[in-house]
């Protein structure tokens, strides 16, 4: 299966931040019956507002659901020919390098939804995703769940662990993300402080720490994004010059999270909060 490396993760990350305002594009003005996605979190959000059976591509990256028609189509390096075949009558999308455009000129709907900033922006690109494919309905009920869920697992939380430092390891190398990401704001919701945050010198939101700043850092929860592409755990942590001493190591609160869970804005946002929320109420 094709994976990118940790630091196009980050990258890739970065670039979805920077793209334009959501629901950019020329939407269908009928219910679709055609569509390709070149976005996993999109892929997600479809599939989640039951407009899976509409869905005849994905790109290489939409590996959640399984049933999904996965292609070789990229969302990043987009080839309008190879999307064009599929003949789609909607094509969603996260980053637009012109795609848009291109699309626009052989006449086929467009939907751009950027990464999100927030939670309530994931709310609201959900919503537009089940706008569009005459799924609105479904998709209200979608969000309303993940709300009720977010918000029972946060309150889970004894707010004598509200306070834990926490460090999110994006790839072996240390890069991490900051509380201005979207999934630093998830750590957020539950009162942790993040290290990355004084680390971010050049406000990137995707710092490389060194071990030592984290080994000084102390974090009380490591939670590691790495664990599929890189094979790192809680055992491999331990095993690193100094890391012992670190406060989630000693404890046993460093967690693993799929990468791609712990990198994706749409439903299986409450997933990773209730990993989350189980480790500190584990810490407290």
């Amino acid at each position: 299966m094709l994976r990118r490396s940790p630091i196009a993760l980050v990258v890739l990350a970065a670039l979805f931040t920077l793209a334009a305002s959501a629901g950019a594009g020329r939407v269908a003005a009928k219910r679709p019956v055609r569509i390709v996605s070149l976005s996993p979190s999109l892929t997600e959000d479809l599939y989640a507002v039951g407009a899976g059976p509409q869905v005849v591509a994905v790109d290489q990256d939409s590996d959640y659901p399984k049933g999904a028609p996965r292609t070789k189509l990229s969302g990043l390096d987009p080839n309008v020919e190879a999307i064009a075949s599929y003949s789609p009558d909607l094509v969603v999308i996260s980053y637009d390098n012109g795609l848009v455009a291109a699309l626009q000129k052989l006449r086929i709907p467009t939907l751009l939804e950027p990464a999100p900033d927030t939670i309530a922006q994931a709310y609201e690109e959900i919503r537009q995703i089940g706008a569009a494919t005459g799924h609105a309905a479904a998709a209200t009920k979608v969000v309303r769940g993940m709300e009720r869920t977010l918000t029972q697992l946060i309150r889970s939380v004894p707010k004598r662990s509200r306070h834990l430092k926490v460090f999110h390891e994006l790839s072996p190398d240390y890069y991490s993300a900051t509380s201005s990401t979207f999934i630093g704001r998830i750590y957020k919701l539950f009162g942790f402080r993040n290290i990355a945050d004084a680390a971010d010198t050049s406000h990137t939101g995707y710092p490389q720490l060194s071990a030592e700043y984290i080994v000084a850092a102390n974090p009380d929860i490591v939670v590691l994004a790495d664990s599929v592409c890189c094979g790192q755990s809680a055992a491999t942590v331990a095993e690193r010059p100094g890391w012992q001493q670190v406060t989630a190591v000693r404890k046993h609160q460093v967690v693993t999270v799929d990468d791609s869970v712990a990198s994706r804005w749409g439903p299986r946002i409450v997933d990773f909060a209730r990993v989350i929320a189980k480790v500190a109420k584990r810490s407290s």
